[in-house]
């Protein structure tokens, strides 16, 4: 029985979930499987991969052949790397202590270059917010100019309109002044 560590999906339609199985190559893919082994969730950034490591390396060690994306996933969470230290050990090139240092230095630079890019994603998150917060107080400052703008004429004509109307009376008053002393 030809056994693959595959993903089997789950989630609803547009938000894939997976679950890392080891399950036999004849069955379906979300079918039956024999051990599973771990998640992954693809929908966050970095994606969120939960692995149950040497449960995956048990199942290398057995034979189980990996499909390309689970091969990259036990990969990336070192499975692969320990499953070659345990190579190395059992030919006697490495003693356990040797195999257990090495991959748990690698787990550590591993984690180093995660939480960096995760920093930098909230570095650019923050960034980008900061940036857009600029812009809506410039398109925000931009209306307040075209509203005093608007405002602006309305308020000129209506002391242009002050300023004719007296000017108007002071014209007509001397004219009617004329007239009453002319009616005398």
């Amino acid at each position: 029985m030809p056994v693959k560590i595959r993903l089997q999906r789950h989630g609803k339609k547009g938000k894939p979930f997976y679950w890392v199985v080891a399950a036999d190559s004849r069955a379906k893919r979300d079918g039956k499987y024999l051990e599973k082994l771990g998640i992954y969730n693809p929908n966050t950034n970095p994606a969120t991969i939960e692995l149950n490591v040497d449960s995956a390396v048990t199942w290398l060690q057995n034979g189980a052949q990996p499909t390309e994306t689970a091969g990259r996933i036990l990969s990336y969470k070192g499975a692969l790397l320990k499953n070659h230290l345990a190579g190395g050990v059992r030919k006697g090139a490495l003693t356990e202590e040797q195999a257990e240092e090495k991959f748990n230095a690698w787990l550590e630079q591993k984690a180093a270059i995660v939480s960096n890019k995760v920093g930098g994603l909230d570095k650019a998150k923050e960034e980008a917010k900061a940036k857009a917060l600029e812009a809506e107080k410039a398109v925000s400052e931009k209306r307040a100019a075209e509203a005093a703008a608007a405002l602006a004429p309305e308020v000129e004509e209506s002391t242009e309109e002050v300023t004719e109307e007296p000017a108007a009376e002071e014209t007509a008053a001397p004219a009617s002044d004329e007239a009453a002393t002319e009616e005398k």
